[in-house]
């Protein structure tokens, strides 16, 4: 696969992330348009030793295929490349940006950017591993003292990475302050590989302004679209057809949230699905009318007909809000 195939217009990446971007929840994303999503990171070691739960991870959707493998080891990274290519992946991608202490703490992750042969060594391993394209996210660099993305992708483009996603913040930001999009704008000049901007981009004003501080040729979507996977759809009508997309009615969000809790029991089982996606439920509630009891209540319930009663009163609630709020304005 040629990924230049991707950047014909300006793509846009749903991005990996941990207990979220499960298939069901991907499946979805893609059913509003998205260029691409990518799986959960797979651990290696967990994928190489046949873990159940990693597996599962690899279910994926009719979309294009890109699985994230994080890891330490280049032997191991390069067989959880070569198991996922089997399994019908049609992209790599090493995971060198995850802040999150349990995954630094071994060597993976961000803090690969701490020991850049070491990056190198991995992804040389895992390119010649397989014969699909290998792709890298990462990070600025690990602090605001060692900013060596430019430097990083130059080296990992030399030993046949084909893209890059950057999330514009170093590891020791973690998710705090601001993403600085205009700190890759230099990569243009210094690869030829395509790359994306990933970071604070929460709407399709966002969008446009990272594209243009980043020089990016497309961008990446994380927790923005976390209660909003149609975001991503309003993200490319802005980009390529220069146009404002609504956001669903509420009754249309009430379908979209109701299939997608089914599509998760049916995933994962009722008991299990239910659990799962209790986070989800807070994340499309988040500003609608009731959504702080809406919440204390759902949390508490394993019963699926009452869950939905609750989710369709939270939105009739909201729905009757709004057109009080509107008649107001009339009066």
């Amino acid at each position: 696969m040629d990924l230049r195939e991707l950047f014909y217009q300006s793509p846009v990446f749903l991005a990996p992330m941990a207990g979220i971007t499960d298939a069901p929840f991907r499946q979805l994303v893609c059913s509003f348009g998205a260029s691409a999503v990518v799986s959960e990171m797979v651990s290696s070691e967990a994928l190489v030793r046949n873990n159940i739960k990693t597996q599962r991870r690899l279910i994926t959707t009719n979309a294009l295929k890109i699985v994230q493998i994080v890891g330490a080891d280049p032997e191991n990274m390069a067989e959880s490349a070569r198991i996922n290519e089997a399994l019908g992946a049609d992209i790599i991608d090493i995971n060198m940006g995850c802040p999150a202490r349990k995954i630094v703490s071994n060597t993976s992750g961000a803090a690969l950017m701490k020991n850049e042969n070491l990056a190198v060594e991995i992804a040389a391993s895992v390119v010649n591993a397989v014969k699909i394209p290998v792709t890298v996210k990462m990070r600025l660099g690990w602090d605001a003292e060692h900013i060596n993305c430019i430097s990083l992708a130059q080296k990992l483009e030399n030993v046949g990475i084909k893209m890059f996603a950057i999330h514009c913040r170093t590891r020791n930001q973690m998710y705090s302050g601001h993403a600085d999009w205009s700190a890759i704008s230099e990569l243009p000049n210094i690869v030829k590989i395509p790359y994306l901007c990933n970071g604070d981009i929460k709407n399709p004003e966002d969008a446009l302004k990272s594209m243009k501080l980043s020089g990016a040729a497309g961008l990446m979507i994380g927790r923005a679209a976390l209660g909003k996977p149609w975001l991503l759809r309003q993200i490319m009508d802005s980009i390529h057809n220069k146009k404002i997309t609504p956001s669903p009615s509420l009754q249309e969000q009430f379908n979209i949230v109701m299939q997608h809790f089914y599509d998760t029991l049916n995933f994962y089982g009722k008991i299990h699905g239910i659990r799962v996606f209790r986070k989800h439920f807070c994340w499309y509630s988040n500003g609608l009318s009731g959504a702080s009891r809406f919440r204390e209540i759902i949390n508490r319930s394993d019963d699926i007909s009452f869950i939905k009663n609750c989710v369709q009163k939270l939105y009739e609630n909201s729905l009757q809000k709004n057109c009080n709020e509107l008649l107001l304005k009339k009066i």
